[in-house]
Parts: C-alpha cells; sequence; structure tokens
C-alpha cells in the first residue's frame, strides 16, 4: 500500500543571556524555544474510492493498489487543491504491441475541458495534469475512450502538491448494455470504408454518455462491439458467433483479450435508476428473418431481462434498437411482452430507434457519427424523462 507521507522538520534554537559582570546577582537565565515552520511536498494518493470518484465501472484491486478501468468510460473524477497534479497510469499487453489500433485511448479532462487525449503505447505514462507556482482548485477526470475488449488500464497513484477529495455523486444514475454503438465505434473517423482502431473510438461522443449528460446523471458502459444476445456478429448466416454475446459478461468488471478479468465479478453496490439495453443489431446478421432463431433470440432476451432485473430489482428497464438496423425490433418488442405478463414486471419498456440518416454522415464500418449519436441521445434521454417521472 501507498502511503501518504508528510515530513515535517523541526529545530529548537536555545539562547541563553547571561549575566554581565555589573548585572544585579538575581538577574534570572532566559530561554526561548522556536519551531520551524512544517515544510510538506507532493504526496501520493491511491485511487480508491476515498480519494476519488470511480466512474462506470472501474473498480480497484486491492492486491495490485490500482484502479483498473476495462470498460469504456470507466475512469475516475476528483476535486483537487494544488500546485500541481500528476496521474500514474499503466498498459496491459497491448500496451506492448506498439499498434495503435488496440492500444488503450484516455483523456483527462480539467474543469471539464479536455487537456489530453492519449494512446497508451508504453507500459507506464505519468500525466502532468497541471502544475504552477500558485495553489489552485480544480476538478480533474481520467476517461476511458476505447472498449475493453482489445486493452484495458489501470490507475496506479494520483501525485498532488496539495490534497485531493472525490467528487460528489450525481441524483441520478443510468446503465447502458450494449455494442459497438454504445462504445462510440469509429465515430472520429467518418470514412465508411476504413475499419475498427481504438484509436478512432470515443465513447464520450457516443449516445449512451450523451444522453447521461442531458439528464445530468452519472452513467456506466457496459458494452463491447460485436456483441449480442444469442450472436455477435458474423458474415455467414450459417455459423453462429455463440462467443460473443454480452450475458456472458454483463455480471463482470469487462472481458479483455490483454488482461485476465475473470476473476473480477462487479458488485452492483450502487443501484443504476435506470438500465438501458441496445442489443440486437449483430444478432440480425445471424438471424436474418429466419423465423426459429428470431424466436430462439426473443426467448434469450428475455432470460437476459431477468438477469438484469436480478441485479437491479429497483431500476426501469428500456429496451431500444435501431440506429444501424431494427429487423429483431418486433423481438424486442415481443420480449418486453413475455417478461412482463411471466413476471408482472411493468417496469420494463421497449422503442423503436431510428436508423441513421447518410445525410448526417457515415463513420467507419457503416457505423454512426457524432451528429447521429447526438440526434439519437436526444431521443433517449425524453423517453427516460417520461419513464423515470
Amino acid at each position: 500500500m501507498k502511503e501518504r507521507i508528510i515530513s515535517l522538520i523541526s529545530a529548537a534554537a536555545m539562547i541563553i543571556s547571561a549575566a554581565g559582570c555589573n548585572s544585579a546577582p538575581d538577574t534570572a537565565d532566559t530561554t526561548t524555544t522556536t519551531s520551524a515552520p512544517v515544510s510538506e511536498g507532493p504526496a501520493d494518493y491511491e485511487p480508491t474510492a476515498e480519494n476519488v470518484k470511480l466512474l462506470g465501472r472501474a473498480f480497484y484491486d486491492d492486491f495490485d493498489g490500482e484502479l483498473i478501468c476495462a470498460y469504456s468510460g470507466t475512469g475516475c473524477e476528483f476535486t483537487a487543491t494544488a500546485k500541481s497534479v500528476t496521474i500514474t497510469v499503466k498498459g496491459d499487453t497491448a500496451a506492448r504491441t506498439n499498434n495503435n489500433d488496440n492500444a488503450a485511448r484516455f483523456a483527462v479532462y480539467v474543469d471539464g475541458e479536455r487537456t489530453e487525449d492519449i494512446m497508451l503505447d508504453e507500459t507506464t505514462k505519468i500525466v502532468n495534469v497541471f502544475s504552477g507556482d500558485t495553489e489552485k482548485t480544480a476538478t480533474v477526470s481520467l476517461v476511458k475512450l476505447s472498449e475493453t475488449a482489445n486493452s484495458t488500464l489501470s490507475v496506479d497513484s494520483i501525485t498532488v502538491d496539495g490534497s485531493i477529495a472525490p467528487t460528489a455523486e450525481k441524483d441520478l444514475y443510468i446503465e447502458f448494455v450494449g455494442d459497438s454503438i454504445t462504445c462510440g465505434y469509429g465515430v472520429d473517423d467518418e470514412d465508411r470504408n476504413h475499419h475498427f482502431s481504438t484509436s478512432t473510438e470515443d465513447c464520450t461522443k457516443a449516445y449512451g454518455y450523451k444522453t447521461a449528460e442531458k439528464l445530468g446523471a452519472d452513467y456506466s458502459l457496459v458494452s463491447i462491439s460485436g456483441y449480442g444476445i444469442i450472436s455477435g456478429y458474423t458474415n455467414n448466416p450459417d455459423k453462429k458467433s455463440a462467443s460473443q454475446l454480452m450475458p456472458l459478461h454483463y455480471e463482470k468488471v469487462g472481458f479483455s483479450y490483454s488482461r485476465d478479468l475473470g476473476s473480477f465479478k462487479w458488485d452492483f453496490a450502487r443501484q443504476p435508476d435506470a438500465v438501458v439495453i441496445n442489443l440486437g443489431t449483430n444478432d440480425e446478421s445471424y438471424c436474418k428473418t429466419d423465423k426459429d432463431k428470431q424466436a430462439e433470440f426473443t426467448a434469450e432476451y428475455v432470460n437476459f431481462l431477468k438477469t438484469v432485473r436480478a441485479r437491479n430489482p429497483e431500476a426501469k428497464i428500456l429496451c431500444v434498437l435501431g440506429v444501424m438496423g431494427s429487423g429483431l425490433y418486433s423481438c424486442v418488442e415481443e420480449a418486453v411482452n413475455t417478461y412482463s405478463a411471466e413476471t408482472g414486471d411493468t417496469s420494463v419498456y421497449a422503442m423503436k430507434l431510428p436508423n441513421q440518416d447518410q445525410a448526417d454522415g457515415i463513420a467507419a464500418d457503416w457505423h454512426p457519427t457524432e451528429k447521429t449519436h447526438e440526434k439519437t441521445a436526444e431521443i433517449v434521454a425524453e423517453k427516460l424523462k417520461e419513464i423515470l417521472g
């Protein structure tokens, strides 16, 4: 464990006034003791919930003493009253490949303004957030922009010439469960013919993050590109992608090819007010119009709703589909109705989202642009206002 060390330097000076030869014999000796001022330099803080606000499903690993950030949007936020702030960030195996198509991308904000946008292509990165001769108070945020599957990062320590404290939790907390759309896949690359890269992912420009901003809410993004309910994306409808399923990972802190996260389960300690599920886009590549496959999708969607409800007993659940295709929306709607009929739970809703308009641009691999995400966020935010009352 890293300890905050305060170095105290004290010294005492003794001054003795001796009587002169003509002094009166009863003159007393005088002793004066003074203490030097306390000298305090930069101190290391652990990125624990006592010191920082945890964003999304960021979690503190007591064994290694670091804050692990896997899913998109994970990170930390704090208020610093200090002359300087630096953050030490560590990468996983993806940071050693010198391949920015897989390395973790993250941003640092000071008082809401993005001051750093970094591809983590080294095992340890020290980020100088701000420094000066005069102490100031500022809100500092570190947010992982890219998704969990390709790479993760860890906040190792925060070094401050001053003090830090976690920012306050917001009154509203929303979880978004989805795929590449929620991750912000390709949003920084408006060329439909380009392909995946973590360097062009930015979850803060995607509809989920934007929806939370519009509602003044804290958020959690639980999303992996290509994932679905019964099948991930496949270019062959006769071949199911059975490993890329969100129900396999919903109760975890993430999944990554660059770091073993299998032993870490999410604790669901903070309960969301709403859960938005946007899954089915990738399943459509497998199901197409096959009735048996669609029936399987519907049944497994019902089961997933039961899992989400078990973990979030009081949340409103909004099931959406669209933006990149809505071929399975009738199945989503059927799943919601079936689930409500079976359980008596009426706090589950379905909503079809409009598909992207090519006039608003098309990003990498035909993904939505920030303009499309902005329009989608407006629609989702309005629906959440309605159902949350």
